[in-house]
């Protein structure tokens, strides 16, 4: 036995024996290497090798943490959505929590919003402040429509750890994921048009469709294999499905990347019944498992696959910096940009392109994977010991939001107007059903860390839903 593994060995012992809790921070590389009279090189490869097994986790400038162990819980079933093509009736509700975000007095314990507070992200404060010190004025002029070539080179580069091989000119730059989604959508589909999406589904994706006058057949989701390629192709054989918009990695609301293997599967079927796919990466760079997931884009040779993402995800939301990679369908992409806001702001495309080129990007984004990966632990562990026993809870593979199944009479609905009273607010499993399915799931986000506050917000949520199991209202739909 070596060194570091002998050392390695002493400090699985600790964790096992409780000397170091779950979450908590392990000793310094150099104390460790005073401690036992090693070399600095032979703690590091000792962390490493935990780092392996999955006992720990790295945070940059941090050091290194016992990895949280989460309780374990049932996995939700198969979704089951009717699979037929719906029209599209929630938005009144998605208006509701869109609006509620404003609010400073309530505790949002389901917005997918990343945490903005670490200092990986000094560097693009400083560019933005730097920019706007400059007085450039082609900084307040309009944009090309493709969107700043320095900005596109960066992105073809990041896009290489996804498996595309892209120039800048394959990439149009948009206002956000959500932009980039819209342009995908009508360079696609006319309005009547039938579209085949995974159930659930992130809503923002259903109000974009629905937007546009195109129907939504939801497609059955496995929680770890992702869509029902059997489904799919029932659904092909019987309607004429212009395109199918999937979220394969790190998918919101379910977690789950979808195995490669199930990905050239998916693509055999579009290049056989001849469909778009319109991609959703926005989550794909928050894996937790490197190297990332590959996109469908990576396996596209044909130019059918739109791929969209974004930056809001990663750094920021405000930033509304996305991209689109439209293959064939690039000159109408271009089109439906210009006919939607023609070019975007320079200046936050130039901030983003100078942190990348600074390499400030990748050290961020490491940081952030292993911080949700933390969160994730912690957050699981406190619903397993606030909730009422009999739910399911998803296992995500990347990202920061987690989906909670309870027992069909459980009503999100209702939970959410429950919570007025305690200042709190949550996603009901409704908005991510055409159909408004899944009345009795919960999505939560777990971007922020367990301070006291939220903690002290989870409990009061779980004594709420305690109470509505323990006197349930039976809800037809």
């Amino acid at each position: 036995m070596t060194r570091y593994q002998f050392l390695a060995t002493i400090l699985i012992q600790r964790i096992e024996q409780g000397l170091y809790q779950c979450g908590e921070r392990l000793p310094s590389v150099r104390s460790l290497s005073q401690e036992h009279g090693v070399s600095i090189s032979t703690v590091q490869q000792a962390y490493h090798l935990l780092e392996e097994k999955q006992l720990i986790v790295p945070l940059p400038r941090s050091g290194y943490f016992v990895k949280p162990r989460m309780a374990v819980a049932p996995i939700p079933a198969m979704t089951r959505p009717v699979q037929r093509p719906v029209e599209i009736t929630t938005w009144d509700s998605v208006l509701e929590q869109i609006c509620s975000r404003s609010d400073p007095d309530i505790l949002q314990l389901g917005g997918s919003i990343p945490d903005l507070t670490p200092t990986t992200l000094k560097p693009l404060w400083k560019n933005i402040s730097r920019i706007g010190q400059k007085q450039d004025i082609s900084m307040l002029n309009y944009d090309s429509l493709h969107g700043l070539p320095r900005l596109r080179e960066q992105i073809a580069r990041l896009m290489i750890d996804s498996g595309c091989q892209l120039s800048e000119q394959d990439i149009v730059i948009t206002n956000g994921c959500t932009q980039a989604l819209s342009i995908a959508v009508r360079s696609v589909c006319n309005p009547g048009d039938i579209v085949a999406i995974e159930s659930p589904v992130f809503h923002g994706i259903m109000q974009i469709l629905c937007g546009f006058g195109i129907k939504v057949i939801e497609i059955p989701t496995d929680f770890s294999q992702g869509m029902s390629l059997e489904a799919l192709e029932l659904a092909l054989e019987q309607w004429p499905v212009k395109a199918v918009l999937t979220v394969p990695n790190c998918n919101n609301p379910l977690g789950f990347i979808m195995p490669e293997h199930r990905k050239r599967a998916l693509m055999t079927l579009a290049q056989r019944y001849d469909i778009a796919i319109i991609e959703d990466d926005v989550y794909g760079e928050l894996a937790y498992d490197y190297p990332r997931p590959i996109t469908l884009k990576s396996l596209d040779y044909e130019g059918r696959v739109l791929l969209c993402s974004s930056f809001s995800k990663m750094l920021a939301p405000g930033l509304r910096v996305g991209w689109i990679v439209p293959g064939r369908y690039l000159d109408r992409a271009l089109h439906m940009k210009y006919t939607s806001t023609g070019s975007v702001a320079i200046c936050p495309q130039q901030a983003v392109a100078e942190f990348i080129r600074q390499g400030h990007y990748m050290p961020h984004l490491r940081r952030m994977r292993a911080l949700y990966q933390r969160n994730l632990g912690s957050f699981v562990n406190r619903v397993r010991h606030t909730f009422p026993e009999k739910v399911c809870i998803s296992r995500p593979q990347g990202g920061f939001v987690l989906w909670i199944e309870f027992p069909e009479t459980f009503d999100g609905v209702r939970l959410n107007q429950r919570l007025v009273s305690e200042k709190i607010r949550v996603y009901e499993g409704s908005l991510f059903s055409v159909a408004g399915k899944y009345r009795h799931c919960l999505r939560l986000s777990y971007a922020m860390p367990l301070t006291p506050e939220r903690e002290e917000g989870i409990v009061r949520l779980g004594n709420v839903i305690a109470e509505m199991m323990n006197n349930p209202v039976i809800t037809v739909g």
